[in-house]
């Protein structure tokens, strides 16, 4: 078996962190119509949702900044630039998702729903770039 190292439990924690967060997104979006019906059913879902998702927004900043001094080598010219969209994406998710939870609209929880799940899925997307 290989040795478990620092890097692995870094990357680890970041990964599970982001399955939690784009994940859970993807599968709470998925589950909300279904539910929709219930009543106080897709609110006591979110309110359970973000418990467990703010968290994991923490951990993966928390990992993220642990990344950014681990792969420091790395800091230059297309690497830097990708990681500057990916920090802008990340904020832009975080933002978007904080300004959902407090949405009291029906078009204020779409548009901030569907910003927040397209700014997830693209932080995984230019993560996975980085880690290439």
């Amino acid at each position: 078996m290989l040795e478990v190292s620092w890097t692995t439990v870094r990357l680890f924690l970041h990964v599970l962190a982001a399955t939690v967060w784009v994940g859970g997104q993807l599968t709470l979006a998925a589950l909300v119509p279904a539910v929709r019906g219930v009543e106080g059913v897709p609110k006591i879902a979110a309110r359970r949702f973000n418990q467990v998702a703010w968290p994991a927004f923490a951990v993966l900043v928390a990992t993220g900044v642990w990344n950014i001094l681990a792969e420091a080598d790395k800091d230059s010219g297309a690497y830097r630039t990708t990681l500057i969209v990916k920090l802008a994406v990340v904020a832009a998710s975080g933002v978007t998702a904080f300004l959902h939870a407090r949405a009291r609209s029906t078009a204020g929880l779409a548009v901030f729903g569907a910003l927040t799940g397209v700014t997830a899925l693209g932080s995984l997307f230019v993560g996975i770039q980085l880690a290439g």
